[in-house]
């Protein structure tokens, strides 16, 4: 990455510090600690995590940071989803897991094209080696092919299985709001290193790119918390912009 980027970078940290953390956060602790502690402690996912580690490329802003934090709100999002319904702690469990699993693995072939249909191709055959059934395995690689936004996304075969899939979904569309200012722009610049006039030229377009997920959110707790993590994205977005065109206009 150009020294240049480097400074943005801080300071686009140090704007997003001046902005609240979202509500999601705030109003569901239990449900962001549980899936955290099961994430922690499931042996399945601690092995998943492994290979994750040393197969996803970092250095495209998606890579093992943006797999965990998407696991994590995943997890959380299914137990906020079925917190009124009477669910056998196993069974809540599992369904954790198995939208983890496919946080993991999402972004896998995050490089290719067409990559989410890939990393759900990629995954079918790798999970065969974990205990999984194959019913388990159609759910996982059902909710990695549909987590890509402004694609039209392929019926789940059960209610639990459209679950995952539109949790896993919305956990990864949260990343679009402070996170994609955090780590994930800078990861992509990084790759991409971009000159500075190319890289502001762009922006707007991308802003408006933000702006059009707000709609998308499939669960209803993503429905209720998403647009809340875009606008902040959006907010800091709009303020680092004009950082930008005021105190690196010598660069530009």
């Amino acid at each position: 990455m150009q020294p240049i980027y480097h400074q943005i970078r801080q300071r686009a940290r140090q704007i997003i510090l001046r902005h609240p953390t979202p509500d999601f956060y705030r109003d569901h602790t239990l449900a962001d600690e549980t899936s955290k502690r099961l994430f922690d402690s499931n042996p399945v996912i601690k092995k998943l995590l492994s290979f994750v580690a040393k197969t996803l490329e970092d250095d495209f802003g998606h890579g093992l940071i943006h797999a965990v934090k998407v696991s994590h709100d995943a997890g959380s999002l299914i137990c906020i989803e079925v917190r009124h319904q009477s669910y056998d702690p196993d069974r809540l469990s599992r369904l954790v897991c198995l939208v983890q699993s496919a946080g993991l693995l999402h972004d896998i072939k995050r490089k290719q094209k067409d990559h989410s249909t890939r990393a759900a191709a990629r995954a079918k055959i790798l999970l065969k080696k974990y205990p999984f059934s194959s019913e388990e395995i159609r759910t996982i690689c059902r909710a990695i092919q549909n987590h890509e936004a402004f694609k039209e996304s392929i019926d789940a075969d059960t209610p639990e299985g459209k679950l995952i899939s539109n949790s896993l979904y919305d956990a990864d569309k949260f990343r679009w709001g402070p996170d994609n200012f955090h780590d994930t722009l800078w990861d992509m610049v990084s790759y991409f290193n971009p000159p500075l006039a190319k890289f502001i030229d762009g922006y707007p377009q991308g802003m408006k790119k933000l702006e059009t997920i707000k709609k998308t959110f499939r669960t209803a707790t993503g429905k209720k918390y998403g647009p809340q993590f875009i606008d902040l994205g959006l907010a800091i977005g709009e303020e680092l912009y004009a950082v930008i065109k005021t105190e690196f206009s010598g660069y530009l």
